[in-house]
């Protein structure tokens, strides 16, 4: 998917909701587990019922690795299925020396058919370039996380800057705006005006809203720019919604909720 079609995407639906299948298969409603592939089948109806809401689905490929063979199966039928309309993301979080990581990007862009993938940027710029070779994908770089272990590294100096910044300004000599994404948490809304400043063109795929509390007004305000560049995810919020047979309703509830707030700041 280009740019200008993930664009015209947001434009038309409204929203710039990404749908985050971190399905678990403990926490899935038990009515689902008699079936062949219970994740797929959870999957199915969670796509079919919020479809109209959201721009793309993240599929947290740790959720689907744990069960070995099943797993990455209904991974793949689940990354099939996800219409063609949609943005689909690999949350693979890979990241290895070149000919390592070409191999990554060959399951995740080829075999599979994803769009994106998110991608460590700690072994540099060599671990990264392979991803940013395809053409019409993307690679999302680890910015700045959501997760408290972010004040490890990230928000600790690297010279005159600290370490986060030095990566966005880094890897954003990689790439251009049209392939290159970064993952910045909701969590850190303080630093996104900063962020922007450094990567004004850059989409962000933003996770962290719902669940873990952050504010997608503040996101919204602080760091959409003329194309939006935005991708907001919401994975426990919308697919745990309800842990009944009702759960694909209550999960096309949520999603609704959530694209008509975000048409309020488009």
């Amino acid at each position: 998917m280009t740019r200008q079609q993930l664009v015209e995407q947001i434009r038309n639906k409204q929203t710039y909701l990404i749908v985050g299948l971190d399905t678990d298969i403990t926490k899935i409603p038990k009515h689902l587990l008699t079936k062949t592939d219970p994740i797929f089948e959870f999957n199915k109806q969670i796509i079919d019922a919020t479809k109209d809401y959201c721009v793309g689905y993240k599929i947290n490929t740790a959720f689907y690795e744990a069960l070995g063979i099943p797993g990455w199966e209904a991974m793949e039928k689940t990354a099939a299925y996800i219409p063609a309309t949609h943005f689909r993301i690999a949350d693979a979080k890979r990241g290895d020396i070149g000919n390592t990581s070409s191999q990554y990007a060959k399951a995740f862009f080829e075999t599979l058919q994803f769009d994106a993938i998110t991608v460590a940027p700690y072994m540099g710029a060599d671990s990264v370039l392979p991803f940013l070779e395809y053409k019409d994908k993307w690679t999302i770089v680890l910015g700045l996380t959501s997760n408290t272990g972010a004040r490890d590294f990230e928000l600790q100096k690297a010279g005159d800057e600290l370490l986060y910044e030095k990566v966005l300004r880094t890897a954003a000599q990689w790439g251009t705006a049209d392939q290159l994404m970064f993952v910045v948490g909701a969590t850190q809304a303080s630093e996104f005006a900063n962020i922007r400043s450094i990567t004004p063109n850059n989409f962000y795929l933003v996770p962290g809203v719902g669940a873990q509390g952050g504010s997608l007004k503040e996101i919204s305000e602080k760091a959409m720019n003329k194309e939006v560049g935005l991708l907001v995810n919401a994975s426990r919020a919308v697919i745990y919604a309800s842990g009944e047979e009702d759960f694909a309703v209550k999960a096309m509830l949520i999603a609704k909720e959530y694209q008509q707030e975000m048409a309020g700041y488009l």
